[in-house]
């Protein structure tokens, strides 16, 4: 499962890479809970929540729908 995540996520990263930001993947639980660091711009940006449920859990889930949420740590 932790590889068919980092891959939705490997589809995300140009997207906030563009914008000066990344994420990288730190743990993908055995309950279904993807912990991820966002980097760079997405680190202090106030939009950093929506972009993490809106886009990147969303993209996520959509991918692996056995995920049932992703945080950030």
């Amino acid at each position: 499962m932790r590889e068919r995540v980092q891959a939705a996520l490997n589809q995300v990263r140009p997207t906030l890479q563009k914008d000066g930001g990344d994420v990288v993947l730190i743990d993908v639980t055995d309950d279904g809970i993807v912990k991820v660091q966002l980097t760079g711009a997405c680190k202090g940006c106030p939009m950093s929540q929506m972009t993490l449920k809106e886009g990147i859990e969303k993209f996520i889930k959509a991918e692996v729908p056995e995920i049932n949420k992703v945080e950030a740590v």
